[in-house]
């Protein structure tokens, strides 16, 4: 084995046993030793220039498959503010994609565009000859033409459960879709190669290895995403690792879930890529009236929506998967849904005790205050610190349904914090920037990194600290995906999962965050 040394370094190992260090010896792609002072000899030297050294970031809940399919065959659709733009990107992505079965965009803004407005008969002005599908920045909406509906015989269907199809005054399907109904749709169109998601998943780890990211968990796992990284792993075509969250729906018993999940996890054991958690969508989102509240939504519309699991069927599916050692990684937007999710945690507690399960909470955005200090024995906060501010271009129709009264609730990531929650920060991409250091510094100062940002922070008093913020995406983020045990931080005998940073992001001032480029991502 050749040795590899990254000699005058700032390192920071996260270790708390050995916190800093000058030097790192890598040898067979495991650190053989780390220090301070005069480094040993090797044959291959790296000068680190006296930069910031950390351990490799791992994202604990990004959708790193479909975002990069998205990179691969999508059009971008994130920066449309009108109908116009959103029409023109259309048009020339359907030009440059001539071949592909199926138009595909993402990313809409749902403050921009909605039920009211975007329907079959816009998209076919753009592309009239072949299904279209577009998603939202959500990815819980989305919009086809009349192609598509055609294909997939919208018109003739029932909504399924947790799933809404859009329709006109006279009962025409308009095109839109929320929920549950999207895949159900989309499965009946012209489908993708197997080589266009391994074309997509090189895209998302080349994105991802750029921003530091050398492990992740993929929150949304089914046969598709299961086979695509099996592939990947044989032909050693992976650049990070991947934990997988099997997605478990309302169609499921706790027979056939443990059944299928326990299949899942033997076929993929790891350590590269393996299956270890169960992942439920209690509720939807805000911008198709889906979050589920405890209270009526704030807005004029009022109304509210259910958890998409009934308490009985949490508790039973929550206690069996738990019984069977599988994570619970839980989808909650409302603090219906958050109960929801923290009552079944609860159950499963009481019926199998407890074990070092890190079972996770994602997203979080509104939580009753009378559940902050429940986080502490049940669940890991997963957090998309992104979110956690005033947008300073799209309008935020969630807070309008949320209500002002209640945005002290909203993002409250001090308070689980300081009530003793674990936490791990994640991006959610592609329905966000995988970037962490934009991320990071959002998390700080609660302001979207904008040039020019118009807007002051969103409750500043729920800002994260840089330290925790790094902890979130190493150690804590590791141990979220179980991979604790050799990787999240930098020690003898761990993975030399490691970063080069051009700046010192625990030192600089936080507005600059935002700006830092890694040098250097070693998997």
């Amino acid at each position: 084995m050749v040795d590899t040394l990254i000699h005058n370094a700032r390192i920071r190992t996260m270790d708390p046993t050995a916190p800093v260090a000058d030097w790192v010896l890598i040898r067979g792609g495991v650190i053989a030793s780390i220090g301070r002072g005069a480094p040993p000899d090797a044959r291959d030297k790296i000068d680190a220039g006296g930069r910031l050294v950390l351990p490799g970031f791992q994202d604990a809940h990004v959708h790193l498959l479909s975002g990069g399919l998205d990179l691969a065959t999508a059009a971008y659709l994130y920066d449309a503010v009108s109908a116009d733009d959103l029409l023109a990107t259309l048009r020339a992505h359907a030009a440059a994609k001539p071949n592909l079965p199926v138009v595909l965009g993402s990313g809409w803004q749902p403050g921009h565009f909605g039920d009211h407005n975007l329907t079959a008969a816009l998209l076919d002005q753009a592309v009239s000859d072949r299904p279209v599908v577009i998603y939202d920045s959500s990815f819980h909406n989305a919009c086809l033409n009349s192609r598509a509906l055609e294909m997939a015989g919208v018109q003739d269907m029932a909504d399924p459960p947790n799933g809404h199809i859009v329709r006109d005054a006279q009962g025409r399907a308009t095109g839109m879709l929320h929920e549950e109904v999207i895949p159900v749709v989309v499965n009946r169109l012209p489908g993708l190669t197997d080589d266009h998601w391994m074309q997509g998943l090189h895209a998302a780890q080349v994105h991802a290895n750029r921003h530091g990211i050398t492990g992740v968990l993929d929150p949304r796992v089914t046969d598709l995403e299961a086979r695509i990284y099996a592939r990947a792993l044989a032909e050693d075509a992976l650049t990070l690792r991947v934990a997988g969250a099997a997605l478990v729906t309302e169609a499921d018993t706790p027979d056939t879930a443990v059944a299928r999940l326990a299949a899942l996890r033997a076929a993929h054991p790891g350590p590269e890529f393996h299956v270890q958690s169960a992942k439920f969508f209690m509720d939807g989102v805000y911008e198709n009236r889906t979050a589920a509240n405890l209270r009526a939504y704030a807005d004029a519309a009022a109304g509210n929506a259910p958890c998409m699991f009934t308490a009985d069927a949490t508790n039973a599916l929550f206690t069996a998967l738990d019984a069977a050692r599988f994570a619970i990684h839980v989808h909650v937007i409302g603090d219906a849904a958050a109960r929801r999710a923290l009552d079944g945690l609860q159950a499963a507690r009481a019926a199998n005790g407890p074990w070092p399960a890190q079972h996770q909470l994602a997203h979080l955005q509104l939580v009753d205050p009378a559940d902050f200090a429940r986080l502490q024995d049940l669940a890991t906060a997963n957090i998309q610190p992104l979110w956690a501010c005033f947008d300073p271009t799209i309008p935020d129709i969630a807070l309008d349904m949320i209500g002002p009264d209640r945005w002290p609730e909203v993002y409250a990531f001090r308070r689980m914090l300081d009530a003793g929650a674990e936490w791990c920060l994640s991006s959610d991409w592609a329905v966000s920037t995988l970037n962490p250091f934009e991320i990071i510094e959002t998390a700080i100062t609660r302001k979207a990194p904008v040039a020019g940002n118009p807007k002051g922070p969103f409750f500043a008093d729920q800002a994260l600290t840089v330290q925790e913020c790094v902890q979130g995406y190493t150690v804590n983020a590791a141990r979220a995906c179980w991979r604790e045990h050799f990787t999240g931080m930098l020690r003898p005998g761990f993975s030399a999962d490691l970063i080069v940073l051009d700046r010192d992001i625990l030192a600089c001032p936080a507005p600059e965050i935002s700006g830092t480029q890694v040098l250097l991502t070693l998997f």
